[in-house]
């Protein structure tokens, strides 16, 4: 019973999650179909009053409730710690599209929550005082360092895609150069040939440049939301070249040659892990199981003949 109520408790939050991601895609496609002017605009339930209308009425009655919850909670919270949080949400390419408020108040409801949990196995299992105060504290541990692990898991993924991405995002924007385009030319050329985390950050950057941001701002944030020794070596490299007037596509083949020349001393290194790596199971597994099959006749034999 205990184990059937901690799986049921864990299956809920997880389906809480998606359906809350599912509701904010769905509202996002109405409001972007209400901008672009498609069929969906013609819909009633694309305008924000008329999707409250509808529904159950429990939504009715909770969605004023959260909405007047979440400014609330807005208020409570700095503008350098939304920045702070909402810098790592983008690190992490912003999972279940949660902003820094929902990034936040998922936090403190984790918190609660899994402290609950931990109070209520403590007390299930009649454990002592001691006990139940440890398990608390783990729970309350488990807590606070989940969100940011899930986090800094989401930021290093990203970072390997993007790694993965880069030299054949340099060939495409060299190419591009090369045929004459201008940079943003080039950006939109590849934004539209490819798809990646690349792709996404720098489709990104040209909708910044085209709303009003210099370059420099734009490409800087690029840099800051993939953490990559690679790509800051890259956007660095751009935006010098822009300022003393290299040619950018020099720039960008050198950089290439750069960038490929480093993913192989790469894949060296993890070659030459390799056996150190596979000394371990051979001492453990493998040499073990040879002895046993080369030694153990032997071995009954001598035990044989002592016997007798």
């Amino acid at each position: 019973m205990l184990y059937a109520a901690f799986c049921m408790t864990v299956t809920l939050t997880i389906y809480s999650f998606f359906v809350l991601r599912e509701e904010r895609l769905k509202r996002l496609k109405r409001r972007l179909a209400h901008i672009t002017g498609s069929v969906e605009s013609s819909l009633p339930a694309l305008s924000e009053p008329a999707a409250e209308r509808e529904g159950s009425l429990l939504r009715r009655l909770m969605f004023p409730v959260w909405k007047e919850f979440r400014r609330g909670f807005r208020r409570t919270m700095e503008e350098r710690q939304v920045a702070r949080i909402e810098l790592r949400l983008l690190q992490a390419g912003q999972p279940f599209g949660m902003s820094p408020i929902d990034y936040r108040i998922a936090q403190l409801t984790l918190l609660v929550a899994i402290a609950g949990l931990s109070a209520f196995y403590a007390t299930l299992l009649n454990a002592g005082f001691g006990i139940s105060v440890l398990i608390v504290l783990v729970g309350f541990i488990i807590a606070i360092v989940l969100p940011g692990y899930y986090l800094k898991l989401k930021s290093k993924a990203r970072c390997r895609l993007a790694l993965k991405e880069l030299p054949d995002v340099l060939d495409l924007l060299t190419v591009s150069l090369e045929a004459g385009l201008g940079f943003d030319a080039a950006l939109s050329k590849l934004i539209s040939k490819k798809e990646g985390v690349l792709a996404g950050e720098f489709r990104r950057c040209l909708e910044e440049i085209r709303l009003g941001k210099t370059r420099r701002e734009a490409l800087t944030g690029v840099k800051e939301r993939l953490v990559l020794d690679e790509l800051k070596v890259l956007i660095s490299s751009i935006l010098q070249a822009e300022k003393l007037g290299i040619g950018m596509v020099q720039v960008l083949r050198v950089q290439s040659h750069e960038v490929r020349e480093r993913r192989k001393q790469r894949a060296e290194e993890e070659a030459m892990k390799a056996p150190i790596k596979m000394l371990f199971p051979l001492v453990l597994f493998i040499f073990p199981s040879l002895f046993i099959v080369l030694l153990g006749p032997a071995v009954i034999q001598i035990i044989e003949t002592f016997s007798k």
